[in-house]
C-alpha cells in the first residue's frame, strides 16, 4: 500500500462574473482510499456546490467574480501500488448479452465517430481473436499509429482527425481506441484522472491530467492506456463519460484567460 498526494491549482482572468461547472477531485469509487480529500478551494472565495452528473461523477459549480481566480486543492489517496489489472483470457461479450448499462458506450458520442472509422475498424482487428487479444492489438495500433505532442491538441480534434493526422495527445489515443472498441461491439467509456510518474523513470515533462479507457469485456470494465501502452501504478479516476465532453475539466459559461496550470501527482513516505 502507498499514499499519492494529488491536487492542482488553475488560475483564470475574468473580464466579468462567470459560472463555471468543473470535474475535479478523486472519484467517489475511491471513496475508501481518501486520506485527506482534494475539494476545490478557490481564492477570492465563492460558494462551490456539488452535484451528481448522469454518469455519476461528483461535479462541482460555482460563480467566478471578475477578475484574478485561483482555484485549487490538494489531496491524499491510498493506492495498493499495483499496476492496472491484466485478464487475457476475458472474453467478448455479444451484443445482446450485453448488461443494459453498458449499451450506450457502444454508440458514437462528440469525439468518437463510430460511423466514420467502422470500416476500418473491422479491416484492421475484425480477424483477429474477440476479447482481450481485440483491445490489445487496437491499443498496440493506436499507440504506434499516433505521435504524442502538446502542439498537436486543439478542443476540437476527434478520433477520425487523430486517426488521420496521426498525431495527438492522451485524449486523442483515448478517443480512437474508445471509437475502435465500440466499432467492434465492445463497450468502452473514456476516463479522466491523475496518474504520476511511479513506478516508471521521471518524464521531464509537467505534470498534467491524464486520459485513458475502459472495455467491459470478460464481465468487468478493464482499464487500458493507449498513450502510455503498459499497465501503470498509481492510477487516481477522477471522472468517467462517453468521452472527453462529458468529463471536463473546467468548463466556462463566458470569456476568460487561463493564465496557468499546474498538476501533482507524487509519491509520499
Amino acid at each position: 500500500m502507498i499514499k499519492i498526494q494529488v491536487g492542482y491549482e488553475l488560475v483564470y482572468d475574468f473580464p466579468q462574473p462567470t459560472p463555471m461547472i468543473m470535474v475535479l477531485g478523486t472519484h467517489f469509487t475511491r471513496s475508501a482510499d481518501i486520506v485527506s480529500p482534494d475539494y476545490p478551494m478557490a481564492e477570492p472565495a465563492v460558494a462551490i456546490t456539488p452535484y451528481r452528473d448522469s454518469f455519476g461523477n461528483l461535479c462541482s459549480r460555482m460563480l467566478a467574480p471578475a477578475g484574478r481566480v485561483r482555484i485549487s486543492a490538494n489531496g491524499v489517496v491510498r493506492d495498493s501500488g499495483l499496476p492496472d489489472a491484466v485478464a487475457p483470457s476475458a472474453l467478448q461479450h455479444a451484443v445482446e448479452d450485453l448488461p443494459g448499462e453498458t449499451l450506450s458506450f457502444l454508440l458514437g458520442s462528440r469525439y468518437c465517430e463510430t460511423d466514420r472509422l467502422t470500416e476500418a475498424a473491422w479491416q484492421l482487428f475484425g480477424k483477429l481473436p474477440a476479447g482481450w487479444a481485440r483491445v490489445q492489438a487496437v491499443i498496440d495500433f493506436v499507440h504506434a499509429h499516433i505521435t504524442f505532442g502538446y502542439e498537436h491538441a486543439r478542443p476540437t480534434k476527434t478520433a477520425w482527425d487523430a486517426f488521420t493526422e496521426k498525431t495527438g495527445v492522451c485524449r486523442d489515443y483515448a478517443h480512437l481506441a474508445i471509437t475502435f472498441c465500440r466499432c467492434l461491439n465492445i463497450p468502452a467509456r473514456y476516463c479522466t484522472g491523475y496518474l504520476g510518474d511511479i513506478g516508471i523513470p521521471p518524464v521531464d515533462a509537467p505534470m498534467d491530467f491524464a486520459g485513458w479507457f475502459e472495455a467491459y469485456i470478460g464481465g468487468r470494465w478493464y482499464t487500458f492506456d493507449a498513450r502510455n501502452h503498459v499497465p501503470r501504478i498509481g492510477r487516481i479516476l477522477i471522472g468517467r463519460g462517453r468521452d472527453a465532453a462529458d468529463v471536463p475539466i473546467t468548463h466556462t459559461f463566458g470569456p476568460n484567460t487561463l493564465v496557468s496550470f499546474k498538476v501533482w501527482t507524487d509519491q509520499i513516505g
